[in-house]
């Protein structure tokens, strides 16, 4: 289906106000107007993920708008996402290329590489889905497995802002200024200014930043020369893959991940819109398995569905598939801007560490929400033992090797939670608890 199909088609149905369905629309000046705001909403994540993992912000940006094209041609302009970076991937990018935190990933075209056998895997999941349906996946990740396994995300990279991140003791208390200012803005603020907790904490930290070194001398000042000879328009750095096995091997079951968030997505979507998006689970896997290939072949990181927008249709209660496109096409625009990636190059290194313990606190706490929101019960010592071991698993990067390939951290974490669950759960099922060992604290 072409974009202009899509327009005559699925579009029919205009609407002045009120709740806009996902095949209605507003006047294209207002759907303009809050497509650009779902570019805001999606665009620290974004950009962020590529700088953690020393990629180039601006494909990254670019390559998030194409794959959203990708996933709205491929979903018929039926479900309301946006692809933005995957931060499921910084973890094992980190660990396959060996990147240090700061610059260009050197190693770059290894973890292209992993992230395009992570989309192939991702779309044949996505096939099979079409084929047999979802009540598979359902199946082999439950709560227990899927909360597990994003909370490892977030601890396993603990150490990298705090050890990588931080050359000095001025550094580390920027680090703490900068994720104080974060949490300011995330408990003292409303509407988008909180929506958009992680890009203005950055700003205000930059700003404290600047006051300090620049202004009084006291760390490393800012460098704004790269930002003012920058040009406004120009193409990003793009890079090409390098497909080795053992990085493949490691980055791959990001797709379990990505997975679980996408289909996190569609029941979020079908809680607040009232229409059963099921039947387009298959397609929606396959458009985001189809999108990570392209940006990964390009330079760009593994892409997925963003919660940032979900939350935005949620305040806004518009969920018109055509505020996704429109976000598509300016993220394109904006990723041929070296001026825009110059200003992402300005940040300091201490304001980005800050910036990532709470990015990385909020990966694993995501997975703990998962448990709650889904009243997973740890009285059934089943899983009870699949999170705890998941969880050590993840964090003390526990390594097995077959040969000469070695499947660690997120990777065993991953498959040992699936297949740990499948086997203590051919059981009765019946719970089975465990005397509490936190009592009184």
């Amino acid at each position: 289906m072409s974009l202009l199909d899509w327009t005559e088609k699925s579009t029919d149905v205009l609407r002045q106000g009120g709740v806009i369905a996902p095949d209605e629309r507003l006047p294209w000046p207002q759907t303009a107007v809050m497509g650009m705001q779902h570019v805001i909403a999606m665009f620290g994540s974004t950009v962020l993920a590529p700088i953690l993992m020393g990629f180039d912000p601006n494909l990254a940006i670019l390559m998030s708008g194409i794959g959203t094209l990708i996933f709205f041609v491929l979903t018929g302009g039926k479900v309301p996402s946006y692809l933005g970076s995957s931060f499921a991937f910084i973890g094992v990018v980190i660990a396959a290329t060996g990147y240090a935190g700061s610059g260009f990933n050197a190693n770059i075209g290894v973890a292209l590489g992993g992230i395009i056998a992570c989309g192939a895997l991702y779309t044949a999941i996505g096939l099979l889905v079409q084929v047999v349906g979802t009540r598979w996946i359902e199946k082999l990740m439950p709560p227990v497995v899927t909360g597990a396994v994003v909370a490892v995300i977030g601890l396993s990279l603990a150490s990298v802002p705090i050890k990588n991140m931080a050359a000095s003791n001025f550094d580390s208390w920027m680090q703490a200024v900068t994720f104080l200012c974060v949490a300011l803005v995330a408990v003292f603020t409303r509407g988008m200014v909180q929506r958009l907790l992680i890009l203005v904490g950055l700003v205000v930290a930059s700003g404290v930043y600047a006051l300090l070194t620049n202004g009084l001398g006291l760390g490393k000042p800012m460098d704004l020369s790269g930002l003012f000879n920058a040009a406004w328009i120009g193409a990003p750095s793009f890079s090409s893959p390098v497909f080795d096995a053992k990085a493949m091997l490691m980055i791959a079951p990001v797709a379990i991940i990505l997975v679980a968030e996408n289909l996190g997505h569609l029941k979020a979507v079908t809680a607040m819109t009232g229409k059963n998006l099921d039947v387009y689970m298959g397609r929606a896997f396959i458009g985001d398995g189809v999108a990570t290939m392209v940006s990964g072949s390009a330079g760009g990181t593994g892409v997925t569905t963003y919660a940032e927008n979900i939350g935005v249709m949620a305040a806004t209660k518009i969920y018109s598939t055509a505020m996704f496109l429109v976000a598509a096409l300016l993220a394109v625009v904006l990723g041929f801007s070296p001026k825009f990636g110059a200003i992402i190059q300005t940040i300091p290194l201490p304001v980005m560490g800050g910036v990532s313990i709470v990015v990385f606190g909020l990966i694993a706490v995501a997975g703990a929400r998962i448990w709650v929101e889904n009243k997973v019960d740890f009285a059934d010592n089943k899983n009870l033992i699949v999170a705890a071991i998941t969880l050590v698993l993840g964090t003390g990067d526990f390594t097995l090797k077959f040969g000469d390939f070695a499947l660690g951290g997120i990777g065993t974490a991953t498959f040992g939670a699936i297949v740990l669950y499948a086997l203590l759960n051919r059981g009765n099922g019946q719970a089975s608890s465990v005397p509490s060992t936190t009592a009184g604290h």
